[in-house]
């Protein structure tokens, strides 16, 4: 006697959409039902029902929840595991199909600072390929696990970067200089070097490029004294004009200021680094077509701020 054994998997799979996996793993990378909706630009409605169906099908809990955290079960971690490679070999077969035609073509999803210049940098380039949609989230600092999702993530960066699974490529270096008033300096001593400069007042970052340290060439860091801490290099300026602290400063942010008077260039025994504007996309040895001529888009864009 024969048995015919029936094709379970390929039963599974065509039940299966490709927008439940899809949710899943935003829901995977970010443990969040809100997080992964703004990931994806759903309603949260939507990828919760989209994982019900996936849980529903394959007949298994992918995530334990509870009202103050979610975490994911055992085959919710197998199915990840399996499946995240493939999705993302999939998207990128698609793309580099789609790149074959002659217009540019796709979703391009983008991380960036509220720069003055970067509104006109993307807007122009939409215009000029018409058949991409865009999608852009304005960040200061492009923090760990909210960046999932997006083809391409702006940041600011002194000195080294920290090693990650992204490509980073450099789009536009400020060199910088330290700067104090003539207010500052009637209080307090000019100073000459990084010790003396680590005792007196300074304007530092909240958050972004580590906070505190600042970061000279050479690879050397400084950890100064401050209580004026702002995530905005015009409202860094602001404050070293009215004396509030020395600040360190892209030289064409504070130019004008010190050729007015208002702000005094100090040089010390080191160089401050000068801050770039990195790009940073996924890890893979080539970009998509989308994001390789964004980048030569914005890079020549930009050519003349440097």
């Amino acid at each position: 006697m024969s048995f015919i054994i029936p094709n379970y998997e390929l039963i599974v799979l065509d039940k299966i959409e490709l927008k439940w996996l899809k949710s899943f793993e935003a829901v995977f990378l970010h443990l969040s039902f809100k997080q992964a909706s703004e990931q994806l630009a759903l309603p949260t409605s939507n990828v919760s029902r989209h994982v019900a169906l996936l849980e529903q099908q394959l007949n298994v809990r992918l995530f334990e929840r509870t009202t103050r955290k979610m975490r994911p079960t055992e085959a919710g971690q197998k199915l990840y595991d399996s499946t995240s490679s493939l999705l993302d070999s999939l998207q990128s077969a698609l793309q580099e199909t789609s790149s074959q035609t002659n217009h540019l073509s796709g979703h391009l999803k983008i991380m960036t600072p509220d720069l003055p210049f970067m509104g006109e940098v993307i807007a122009s380039f939409v215009a000029k390929n018409p058949l991409i949609a865009l999608s852009c989230d304005t960040q200061l600092e492009a923090k760990e696990g909210i960046v999932d999702g997006f083809d391409i993530v702006m940041s600011f960066n002194r000195g080294g970067m920290m090693d990650s699974g992204w490509v980073a490529k450099e789009i536009i270096r400020w060199p910088s200089c330290i700067v104090a008033s003539p207010k500052l300096l009637a209080r307090y001593p000019k100073p000459k070097s990084l010790q003396e400069l680590s005792s007196l007042p300074c304007i530092t970052t909240l958050s972004v490029m580590q906070g505190a340290p600042w970061r000279f060439k050479g690879g050397y860091l400084l950890t100064v004294q401050s209580s004026y801490k702002v995530n905005s290099g015009n409202m860094a300026r602001a404050a070293a004009i009215q004396g509030l602290g020395f600040a360190i400063l892209p030289f064409h942010a504070c130019e004008q200021a010190i050729e007015q008077g208002q702000l005094m260039e100090i040089q010390l025994d080191r160089e401050p680094e000068d801050l770039v504007l990195n790009a940073f996309y996924s890890g893979r040895k080539y970009p998509l077509e989308k994001v390789k001529v964004f980048l030569e888009h914005l890079k020549s864009t930009l050519t003349h701020l440097s």
